[in-house]
């Protein structure tokens, strides 16, 4: 199996010299991978690694977009509404839109006393 070489940039970081290079749980993403279909038998041991990092960099992007939403509000500590309002003034976002507004609307009917919901099988 190819190992990520020094300059691909896969190998810096993590959090310990025992924890390896990655912040995210290889096996679990893995894991999910093989959840997502029927159809996904074997994962090449290269696609968990890819996938992490891509993890990585979008949870970076969205913390440093809600990051810079927070301070627009002259405040030092991040709001999930700061986090919903990246993901809206952000296009590359737009995936995620719905279930932002489906929270903020979830929010707002546990304030006015709707606390039950009902579930659709």
């Amino acid at each position: 199996m190819r190992q990520a070489g020094v300059y691909s940039g896969l190998l810096a970081g993590g959090i310990s010299g025992r924890t390896g290079p990655h912040s995210l749980p290889l096996a679990r993403i893995k894991k999910i991978m093989k959840r997502s279909g029927e159809d996904v038998k074997m994962i090449s041991g290269e696609a968990p690694i890819v996938f992490s990092k891509a993890c990585e960099l979008f949870i970076e992007e969205l913390t440093v977009r809600s990051w810079m939403a927070t301070l627009h509000g002259k405040r030092r500590t991040l709001h999930k509404e700061d986090v919903a309002t990246a993901v809206v003034a952000t296009d590359i976002f737009d995936f995620l839109v719905e279930m932002v507004e489906a929270a903020a609307a979830d929010r707002r009917g546990t304030a006015q006393g709707g606390g039950a919901r009902d579930l659709e099988a």
